[in-house]
């Protein structure tokens, strides 16, 4: 009796112990998030709802790897299921060997001895994919191996539990326990006392690693477990990438952007938590993968550690428990003038991450200092990190735990642009050409409509020439200066004019849009344009806008909003020329014989979700054999351009734009078409670069259209420049 009240006793000293270590990780770190910016509370509830089954339960994301997703799926489901076993083995341990009086218990107990094994398989796989194949997002190291070792060693003192049980109670084999039946029968020889020893050091043993483990979580990465469905929930629901508006007017306000960790919402920090280090966004990064210092899981496990440490300095709160088994130690901070490894990349591919994930190893320490006089950018991230960004959101599309980079690097750029002036050279002069001019070269703002004059007499009236116009033709500063694209801009109008679209421009009354300010960070240009343009379309009662570029229409469709502009509808021209081939109004007459493969934008594909209707112009041309690239859709590789890259230099590594032309010479094309003025741009120069501009040409849906509806002439008319 004496024995079975120390029993419950240490039973529940244990338990209180451990809830009480696992309370204090949590709340301290509950502590830090709220030294951020308060967060818009949700309202769509049902929706929410929805899309965390969807990537909660029903693994929508993890599942884009099909064996990694399929892995986590059986461990994730198996941990669910084993919790009723846990119990089971608890309540046997405390009522001296007798298991919980479940109805059909043969048929539960061979439940549990299956999903044992399946997590114990899964995890053995997830050790290979580490240490076998090797993946080179994924961290190696005594840290990221310690959850392996925790699941395994769990999953075996369950059964070695259930095996030395069934010795203690002299049960017979069974084949509703084939596993604890053989783990019995090579213990066979054991008296009935040892067996119950042996039991019980297994059932100790596993509530030992089992508390340990949940102690562990909120302290490591698996603290994912559970903030991702608390993340997935609060994901914001407007657009995906819009930018949060910057109330400049605000008096109160000490500074823009984010210059230290505690400017971020508590929202984003939430993300830093969320962060499972599984490196499937810094896998399809553009910049990673072409030997840049940027990498999002580092970007995001960097905030995390600062956070963390800063947290604990300004709070007084250890983030470990217990705090005394982890003696403090030096905050992390970047290793100051370590230079990147050359690109080289992965067999097979022409990319690769290897010197990105070396440089971040090697570059975030632990060193001397207090982490409150760290400063956020220089410290913590540096800003060749900060302006490698393309924005082409690959890295959150990827994300099983819905986190958000790009947001974060915008705010860092907005901190950098609008409270420091720190902004590269060839940024700084495209953004001072864009507020004097109007566009990034700085060509006279009076020349913005030349490019009509210049189009051989087809058809393009202002507004003030057509008042009673349908759509506006939004031609943006590519469209309108840019001698290459002047020739998308030729496509589109001379299409619009064979359908009977009833359109106009703005001419000279048209500025730039304000994506590039707005993604470098300048968000007092970007206002300022957007206030113009906005009131230039009031003006002439603006109802539907077609634009060629990408950018502007994610800019007019999912930003303008929020400033005012409501009730217009704006469509890609891609969408449009779809739309005209379905009604009859554009007949595609002549055989377009080439092997064209076909570039995903990503403003217009994982930004707007425009996939089928530039392909659907494509299959709509006889002679076009359609060729997909491997990276394709919602997982295309970035040109490069995104970002405001367009202005800036490349000075590390491969060149994007040329990695994605590299990617599309492997479908072995005649023609790299696109639907974007920056992706055509990069493309063609990507040609060039690799020599081959001759037999590859770059074209924009438009042009390819064009040809097929007037003739192959037509797209060899020279444009005077």
């Amino acid at each position: 009796m004496l024995g079975t009240w120390l029993l419950y006793g240490a039973f529940v000293l244990v338990i209180g112990y451990a809830l009480w270590l696992f309370y204090q990780a949590v709340y301290h770190r509950y502590l830090y998030m709220k030294l951020g910016r308060p967060a818009e509370k949700p309202l769509d509830i049902r929706q929410r709802l929805s899309e965390l089954a969807a990537q909660g339960l029903g693994h929508s994301k993890l599942l884009k790897d099909r064996r990694s997703g399929i892995m986590h799926l059986i461990i994730f489901y198996g941990f669910i299921m084993l919790q009723f076993g846990a119990l089971d083995l608890i309540y046997t341990g405390l009522s001296g060997g007798e298991p919980l009086p479940i109805p059909g218990y043969p048929v539960f107990g061979l439940s549990q001895e299956m999903t044992v094994l399946l997590v114990l398989l899964a995890t053995g796989y997830a050790a290979y994919r580490r240490y076998g194949e090797k993946l080179k997002r994924l961290k190696r190291g005594w840290k990221p191996s310690l959850v392996v070792f925790f699941i395994s060693l769990l999953m075996l003192s369950v059964l070695f539990s259930l095996g030395f049980h069934r010795v203690w109670m002299g049960h017979e084999a069974s084949s509703y326990a084939p596993i604890s039946s053989l783990v019995a029968t090579v213990f066979e020889g054991l008296s009935p006392g040892t067996a119950k020893g042996l039991f019980y050091a297994a059932w100790w043993a596993h509530l030992l690693i089992l508390l340990s483990f949940l102690v562990y979580i909120p302290q490591s990465k698996h603290y994912h477990i559970m903030t991702a469905p608390i993340n997935i929930f609060l994901k914001r629901k407007e657009p995906v990438g819009r930018l949060s508006k910057l109330d400049l007017e605000d008096e109160d306000a000490e500074s823009f952007g984010v210059g230290k960790i505690e400017d971020f919402t508590q929202k984003q920090m939430l993300d830093f938590y969320a962060c499972v280090e599984c490196g499937r966004c810094t896998n399809v990064c553009p910049a990673s993968n072409t030997g840049k210092v940027l990498s999002p899981m580092h970007l995001i496990v960097k905030l995390r550690d600062h956070l963390t440490e800063k947290g604990a300095a300004l709070t007084s709160k250890s983030p470990w428990a217990p705090a005394f088994a982890i003696p403090e130690g030096y905050p992390h901070r970047l290793s100051a003038g370590l230079e990147i490894e050359p690109h080289v990349p992965d067999a097979g591919s022409v990319t690769g991450i290897a010197a990105t994930m070396n440089w971040h190893k090697g570059s975030w320490q632990p060193a001397e200092g207090k982490p409150e006089e760290l400063s956020l950018i220089g410290d913590v991230m540096s800003e060749e990190e900060i302006w490698a960004c393309t924005t082409c959101r690959n890295c959150e599309d990827q994300c099983p735990v819905g986190n958000e980079h790009v947001d974060k690097i915008i705010d860092l750029r907005r901190h950098l642009v609008l409270m420091e002036g720190s902004v590269p050279a060839e940024g700084q002069r495209a953004m001072q050409n864009i507020e004097r001019q109007g566009n990034p070269w700085g060509i006279s703002r009076n020349d913005r409509s030349k490019w009509v004059e210049e189009i051989g007499g087809i058809p393009v009236p202002t507004v003030k020439d057509n008042p009673a116009f349908d759509i506006l033709y939004f031609v943006g500063s590519m469209g309108s200066y840019d001698n290459r694209t002047r020739k998308v801009s030729r496509a589109l109008v001379r299409l619009m004019n064979e359908a009977g679209v009833n359109f106009a421009i703005l001419g000279n009354e048209e500025k730039n849009s304000g994506d590039t300010p707005r993604r470098m960070g300048n968000e007092m240009l970007f206002q300022q344009l957007c206030m113009d343009n906005i009131a230039a379309m009031q003006k002439y009662g603006v109802k539907k806008i077609v634009t060629a570029c990408p950018h502007t229409f994610n800019t007019l469709k999912n930003e303008y909003p929020e400033f005012g502009l409501e009730g217009v509808e704006v469509l890609h021209h891609t969408q449009l020329l779809d739309t005209l081939l379905q009604e009859g109004r554009l007949t595609p007459k002549h055989a377009v014989n080439e092997r064209i493969t076909y570039h995903d934008s990503c403003y217009l594909g994982r930004y707007n979700e425009v996939y089928e209707q530039p392909r659907n112009i494509l299959r709509a041309i006889e002679g076009v054999e359609l060729l997909e690239m491997e990276r394709s859709r919602e997982n295309g590789m970035c040109c490069g351009a995104g970002g405001g890259m367009m202005w800036m230099e490349e000075t590390t590594g491969k060149r994007v734009g040329v990695a994605r032309t590299e990617q599309a010479l492997l479908t072995k094309p005649t023609i790299i078409s696109s639907a974007c003025p920056f992706c055509l741009t990069m493309l063609e120069d990507g040609t060039k670069e690799k020599e081959v501009e001759e037999s590859v040409k770059a074209r924009d849906i438009a042009e390819v259209l064009e040809q097929a509806v007037f003739g192959k002439e037509t797209v060899k008319q020279p444009i005077a420049t």
